[in-house]
Order: C-alpha cells, then structure tokens, then sequence
C-alpha cells in the first residue's frame, strides 16, 4: 500500500471532463491547496502540509495524470493542458467548499498553480511557484550546452509514440534519475516515499508524457497570449527557487517581475525537492505568505 499524509483523510473529486482527482485533506480554517511536481505526487508536501493543517485547511491533490488521479488518454493538447489542470484545482477546493484559497505548487505544480492564478485571480488569494520559470521564460533560458539539464523537456515534447517507448522501457531508471540527481540530501526521500513515487509514475507513462508535451505547445499559446494582454498575477506571489539564474545566465526575479504586481522572490540553498529536504524553510515562507 502507498503511504499517506498521516491524520489527512482522502477524496475523491470528479473534474469537468469526468476524471477523478485524488487530494488529500487536513486541518481547518483558511483554505490551502497545495501542488506537487515530476517526478512525484501529493506525498512530497507531507511536512508543510502537517505544520500547515494546524491552522489551515490543507488539500494536497494528485495532478491529473500523476499519483492516484485519473489518467484520461491524450485526446488534443487541452487534456493535459495547464488551463485544464488549473480548472481541476478550482474544481477540487469547490467541491471540498472552498471558493477562494491560497495555492502553492512545485516544479509541475507551480506552472498549474501560475495559470491558475492567471485564469482564476477571484479564486487564488495568494500564490507560490517553488523552482520553476513561467513556461514562456523557460523555454527562452535554455540554449547551448547548459540546456542539457533539460533533456527531459525536449524528449518529451516530441510527438506521441517515441517518448512513450522509451520512457516505458526503463521507467525506473528515468524517473529514478531525477529523484537522484536533483536532490543535494538523498535521506530527505526516504526508501518508502522514493518507491512510491517510481510506482505511480511506472504507471503514469503517457499521462506523464501529455503534460510536458503540453509545455511545448499549448501551453506555450496561453501564455504568449496573456503576455500580449499584459496580464499579470494580481494576488501576491512568492517564489522560492534553486541559483539557477546565475547557472544558466538570468535574472530569475526580472523574468517573474513581469509577470506579477506583488513578488517576494526568495533563493534557496535547498535542492529541488526543497519541500521535503528543507520543510522548515518552505513552510516559514508559505506562513510570511498567508500574512501578507
């Protein structure tokens, strides 16, 4: 059996389109949803999720796709869309009865939390996007050699069919490079949680696939589209990010600036799983947050 956030109890919650999201619920008081990222599932935010749930309502969900949420068959790129999984955020705090909530994503997560903060500013009352650029500025950072810590990104933005097959072939292998590579404390991960996320993403192939797909394409459309309309995220934002501006030559808080009209942006000397390997820090940034 996966593990699970202990003391939360477990929901599921049909999307517009019919999938069943997975999320976990905690706590009481103001809503907080919280996003995870590849290659893992709602089980990353079990620390700030537990801190978080003493004075909060804390639902933890499975994208769409990943963990044990449904994995609907990529029928044209709205299917894994961030629109699509920005709407099935919404729908989740609904259905659980909560209109407005403050949302915090990782990796995956945070580019679903950005639309969602996007399309739905009446609904998101704060944001934080952990270790990510806008889709649009993270495909403009990543050229010559230093690109290559973004394979992932290319190979999955191919046409379906190869990917799929050789992604399948050796999922441990793949998923189990990241869990590797982009942690700098591999005992933040324990045995039993690294497991479970290379179980649920053996079994999440495709799925898994459509999403970064996504990121190439439609996604790419949305927000091109809402830069041209000068949109910008109206609530105050938080981003909590590893020095990869000085790595890859940006100003990481420039490109979120013109995005946002309130961003506190924060370095951290974390790893990328920071929620596990720095929980501490993570939560006492969510907290200064759900303050301001």
């Amino acid at each position: 059996m996966s593990p699970m956030i202990q003391d939360f109890t477990y929901h599921r919650v049909p999307a517009a389109d019919g999938t069943i999201l997975n999320a976990a619920v905690g706590g009481s008081g103001p809503a907080v949803v919280l996003l995870h990222g590849f290659p893992q599932t709602h089980l990353m935010w079990r620390h700030v999720a537990a801190d978080l749930a003493a004075d909060h309502t804390v639902i933890c969900p499975d994208l769409r796709g990943y963990g044990a949420s449904g994995k609907p068959a990529e029928t044209g790129p709205d299917t894994y869309s961030k629109r699509t999984m920005a709407a099935d955020t919404v729908t989740v705090a609904r259905a659980l009865g909560h209109e407005r909530f403050a949302l915090a994503g990782h990796d995956r997560g945070a580019l679903v939390a950005f639309r969602a903060g996007l399309d739905h500013p009446d609904a998101i009352t704060r944001l934080a996007c952990l270790d990510v650029l806008p889709t649009l500025d993270m495909w403009d950072v990543m050229h010559g050699a230093s690109a290559a810590v973004g394979f992932h990104l290319y190979l999955m933005a191919q046409p379906p069919g190869l990917p799929e097959r050789l992604i399948g072939a050796e999922p441990d292998a793949f998923f189990g490079h990241f869990l590797d590579q982009w942690t700098q404390d591999p005992s933040a991960i324990p045995a039993e949680f690294r497991a479970a996320y290379l179980a649920a993403c053996r079994d999440a192939v495709p799925s898994i696939v459509a999403d970064y797909r996504a990121s190439a394409g439609i996604d790419i459309e949305h927000d091109s589209a809402d830069r041209a309309r000068g949109t910008r995220l109206r609530m105050p934002v938080t981003v909590v990010q590893q020095d990869w501006g000085a790595a890859l030559g940006y100003d990481a808080t420039a490109l979120w600036r013109a995005w946002t009209t309130d961003l506190h942006h924060h370095t951290t000397t974390a790893g990328h799983f920071m929620a596990e390997e720095a929980p501490a820090e993570i939560t006492r940034l969510l907290r200064e947050l759900l303050t301001r």
